[in-house]
């Protein structure tokens, strides 16, 4: 076996692509429409990244509170 078939090997199990059925939100399918005509590649890059830890959510409750400090006790405009 050389080099250039071991590389062709190794890059069929990268690109082998395997087809299931997934229910989704209607609305979250419209909305990954916007982005492109083909949802699978963008649901399987989330599953990569989500997959390798590197999803960043940014919803309330992922947020870390900011906390304002208290002015001194007599300072209070009531």
């Amino acid at each position: 076996m050389t080099m250039k078939e071991k590389a062709t090997n190794g890059e069929q199990k990268l690109t082998e692509k395997v087809e299931i059925s997934i229910r989704l939100d209607s609305e979250l399918v419209e909305q990954i429409r916007h982005l492109t005509n083909d949802p699978s590649k963008v649901i399987e890059v989330a599953i990569r990244q989500w997959l390798r830890g590197e999803t960043s959510r940014d919803d309330e409750l992922t947020r870390t509170p900011i906390r304002k400090p208290l002015p001194p006790r007599g300072e209070w405009n009531d």
